[in-house]
């Protein structure tokens, strides 16, 4: 059992995550809001609410209460644990259309409050309930920060007994429970200035809707081998940006059902999970098995600072319309880094990656660079 102020890391130092090259900007800039992760320096802290909750149960009779537009506040030195409600009643925290659930993550030196749950089959514990809803200056902790790689070999070692065509023991690897940290199927979610770690699943689950926006969180210790994810897409469209992304197997993903695609500009992501996958990924209909080779509607990467050693960017498939890679800092990759055999970007059709900064001391910038083909 962790103590109940612990959070899974350590601070990180970032130093520079942009480069001004002839005039013009590779990676992740701050911007006004403030710095890249939030914390300390964001300027839209909520430090007040309609309802102020400091326990598990005043939050649950504030939730039953509030109304679209109001704020219910958790003081950022208060430690809400739901392991026993989650474990006992599967108890899954709603938030109503409209409402923003807020501590003060940031202000004065606050951590920001910490809700938690401890039990594996945790799938979500923030469950949005309707329309534009907010979720900002929280640390929301989940109960596996693990990889989980000794689940995955006995995974394979059984599928090769079994002779499974995947080689997988899929049924087996699913009897643990994962667990999600927030989901909604609603239009309008904004996640902004949050700390969230060890989710299996996903820390973000976006199954459906627009106009969702994930800014200026730290976002880390989700990265069960085979999941773990950092904000995860299903039918949804949304704006990621000014995040810092570290020990995520996958920091963003998605499933690339038609009508789905994101945004993702100025994060920074430092990679070192031991179960790494693609850093910001989106499937192909391989992965879904539909027959068709769609992977999303759309795609936008842009400005963002890749310092890790696992493959930057996979597109599995083919974007309905179009996938633009962008204005990126590739510390690992291309010219003068060691790795330029090597390629940030995967990719099968409809994709244009270009004016791309490459190398972690004095980057070149390559006026275009042909997305290479999955395997």
């Amino acid at each position: 059992m962790k103590t109940e102020m612990q959070s899974v890391g350590e601070p990180v130092v970032l130093g520079a995550t942009w480069v001004d090259i002839q005039g013009e900007v590779y990676g992740a800039q701050p911007d006004i809001r403030g710095p890249i992760g939030g914390g300390q320096g964001y300027t839209n802290i909520v430090t007040r609410g309609d309802y102020t909750v400091s326990s598990p149960n005043e939050l649950l009779a504030a939730l039953g209460q509030a109304q679209p537009g109001q704020v219910i506040f958790i003081p950022g030195d208060a430690v809400l644990d739901f392991t026993v409600p989650v474990y006992v009643e599967e108890l899954v925290i709603k938030i109503p259309a409209g409402v923003t659930l807020a501590s003060d993550r940031g202000h004065a030196e606050s951590k920001g409050a910490l809700i938690l749950s401890d039990t594996f089959k945790t799938c979500p514990l923030l469950k949005c309930m309707g329309l534009d809803i907010r979720i900002s200056g929280i640390r929301l902790r989940g109960p596996d920060s693990d990889a989980r790689l000794a689940l995955s070999r006995l995974c394979f070692e059984r599928g090769r007994k079994q002779g499974d065509p995947d080689g997988f023991d899929h049924t087996y690897y699913y009897k643990f429970a994962n667990s999600d940290g927030i989901q909604t199927n609603y239009a309008g979610l904004t996640v902004d200035n949050c700390e969230i770690s060890g989710w299996s699943h996903a820390a973000i689950f976006l199954m459906a809707g627009d106009r969702h926006q994930v800014h200026h969180n730290s976002i880390h210790h989700n990265q069960r081998d085979g999941l773990g994810y950092g904000i995860c897409h299903d039918r949804a469209e949304s704006l990621i940006e000014q995040n810092l992304f570290k020990c995520n197997r996958a920091s963003i993903d998605g499933s690339g059902v038609s009508g789905s695609g994101y945004e993702a500009r100025h994060n920074v992501e430092l990679g070192q999970s031991p179960s790494p996958c693609h850093r910001f990924e989106i499937h192909g209909g391989t992965a879904r098995k539909d027959g068709t080779t769609i992977a999303g509607s759309w795609l936008k990467i842009h400005h963002n600072t890749f310092r890790t050693h696992s493959q930057p960017i996979a597109i599995s498939g083919v974007p309905e319309q179009e996938a633009i890679i962008n204005n990126n800092w590739f510390h690992h990759y291309g010219p003068g880094s060691g790795s330029a055999q090597l390629t940030p970007v995967r990719a099968q059709g409809h994709t244009r990656v270009i004016n791309n900064a490459y190398g972690p001391v004095g980057p070149q910038v390559l006026d275009e660079t042909p997305a290479k083909p999955n395997p």
